[in-house]
C-alpha cells in the first residue's frame, strides 16, 4: 500500500462522500481505518461480486487467519477488536457457520417472515398514533428507530422494558468515537444480558426465538456462549440496519417529490425499498475478511493475510448503474448486492424488505402532506461506517405547520 491513504471515516467528510470518493480511486481501495489500521476495500460491483464469491476459499471471516491480529499489528485495545474478535456466525467459515446458520435460519424463512405482517402493520400504526397530533416530530426518534427494535427484541423474547438497552450498547460498539474501554463495557454489558435471557428461556420457555433456540442446542451442537454470541449479532444487526434503511428511504423521498408522487400512485413500496438499498444502502463497510492467500481482485493484487471489506452500497457505483447518484424507483438495472451474496448472505432481508414496506406505506398514507422541517443539507447523520443513516429526520406532519 501507498502512504497516501484514504481514512475511512475522514474528519469532516460525510461517510458516504467517503465511500463515492473510494469508487473514484478504483475497484479495490486501500484505506485506513480508525486507529492507523490498513485494510482493503472492495468498492466496484465487479469487486464485489468476486469477493463474495470468494467466501471460504479465497477469504476468510475468521481473524485467526489475520496475521496482524496476533502479531500485535492491529493492537490488542483497538475498539473494533470487540466486533472482528468474537466468535459468532458473520465470524465463522465452513462448516461451523453452516451449523450457526442452520439454527437461526428458519426464523427468517419467507413464510415465518410473511406471518409476522400482521404484527408489525399493528406496531406502526401504534407508534404513529402516539405522535399523530404532533406537528413536529423526529421520525428517526419516534418511528424509524422503534419499529425495527420492537419487531426484533419481540420475536426474541426481549421484555419491552429492556429494549432501549439494546440500541444503548448498539451505537456505543458501532460508533468510530468510542473507545476500546467503552466498546469493551458496552459488550460485556450486552452478553451479560443475553447470558441471563438464555438461562431464563430454558427455566421459562415462552413463545418466542430465544426459547426455540435454546431448545433447539443440542440439535444442531450450540453452546450457551455461542447462543449468546448469535443473539447479539442477530439483534443488532436485525434493528440497525433497518432503521437507517428506513430513515434513508424518507428522506429520498422528501427531496424527490417526483418519486414520491410515483409511489403512492401504484402502491410501489418495494420498489422504493429496493432504490433505497441501491441509492443510499443503510449497510456501508463489512470490513472483516481476511486473503487467505494472494489474491487478484477485480484486476487489483492484495497480500495474503490482508483485512479485506466490501462497501454494501456499491449500487453507487456508476460503471455499474446508470445515473447511479439519482434516486429512480423506475429503474430497471438493480443487480442488488446490498444484502450480500453467497454463504454470508444476510438473513434478516426478508424481515428489512416487509418491515420497511409496511412502514413506508403506513407513515405516508397517514400523512400525505408531509414535509421536511429543516433543510436536507442540515440533517446530521450517524458517527460510524458500518452503517449510516440520519440521526434526526424533523419533519412537519400537515401543511402550513
Amino acid at each position: 500500500m501507498t502512504e497516501s491513504l484514504i481514512q475511512l471515516p475522514t474528519a469532516g467528510e460525510p461517510v458516504v462522500d467517503t465511500f463515492d470518493r473510494m469508487i473514484r480511486s478504483g475497484p479495490v481501495v486501500p484505506y485506513e481505518l480508525p486507529g492507523g489500521v490498513r485494510a482493503w476495500m472492495a468498492v466496484s460491483h465487479r469487486a464485489v461480486g468476486e469477493i463474495l464469491a470468494g467466501d471460504g476459499t479465497l477469504f476468510s471471516k475468521s481473524a485467526k487467519n489475520c496475521p496482524a491480529m496476533r502479531d500485535g499489528t492491529v493492537p490488542a485495545d483497538w475498539p473494533l477488536r470487540v466486533l472482528t474478535d468474537a466468535e459468532h456466525l458473520l465470524n465463522m467459515d465452513g462448516i461451523d457457520h453452516m451449523r450457526m446458520r442452520r439454527a437461526v435460519a428458519r426464523a427468517f424463512t419467507p413464510v415465518r417472515v410473511a406471518g409476522l405482517e400482521t404484527r408489525i402493520q399493528q406496531l406502526t400504526d401504534d407508534l404513529i398514533d402516539r405522535f399523530a397530533g404532533r406537528p413536529e416530530v423526529d421520525l428517526v426518534e419516534n418511528f424509524t428507530m422503534p419499529i425495527p427494535v420492537s419487531v426484533i427484541c419481540e420475536m426474541f423474547g426481549v421484555p419491552n422494558a429492556d429494549r432501549e438497552k439494546f440500541r444503548g450498547w448498539t451505537t456505543t460498539l458501532i460508533s468510530h468515537t468510542s473507545t476500546g474501554e467503552q466498546t469493551r463495557a458496552a459488550m460485556e454489558a450486552m452478553v451479560g444480558y443475553l447470558t441471563w435471557l438464555v438461562a431464563d428461556k430454558d427455566s421459562n420457555p415462552g413463545d418466542d426465538l430465544t426459547s426455540d433456540l435454546v431448545q433447539a442446542q443440542t440439535e444442531h451442537g450450540i453452546t450457551d456462549a455461542e447462543l449468546v454470541e448469535m443473539l447479539w449479532i442477530i439483534i443488532v444487526a436485525g434493528h440497525e440496519t433497518t432503521m437507517h434503511l428506513l430513515s434513508n428511504a424518507v428522506v429520498a423521498l422528501l427531496t424527490h417529490p417526483g418519486q414520491l408522487a410515483a409511489a403512492r400512485a401504484g402502491d410501489r413500496w418495494a420498489d422504493v425499498v429496493e432504490e433505497t438499498l441501491r441509492y443510499r444502502n443503510a449497510a456501508c463497510a463489512m470490513f472483516n475478511r481476511y486473503a487467505l492467500r494472494d489474491v487478484r481482485i477485480a484486476g487489483v493484487d492484495i497480500p495474503r493475510g490482508a483485512i479485506v471489506g466490501w462497501y454494501a452500497g456499491v449500487g453507487r457505483d456508476p460503471q455499474k448503474y446508470s445515473n447511479a447518484d439519482t434516486f429512480d424507483i423506475d429503474r430497471d438495472d438493480i443487480d442488488q448486492l446490498g444484502f450480500g451474496r453467497g454463504p454470508h448472505f444476510c438473513l434478516g432481508a426478508h424481515l428489512a424488505r416487509l418491515e420497511s414496506r409496511i412502514a413506508l406505506a403506513t407513515l405516508f398514507g397517514r400523512f400525505p402532506e408531509m414535509r421536511l422541517a429543516c433543510d436536507p443539507a442540515e440533517i446530521r447523520y450517524a458517527p460510524q461506517f458500518m452503517s449510516n443513516g440520519p440521526l434526526c429526520v424533523p419533519v412537519h406532519l400537515a401543511p402550513g405547520d
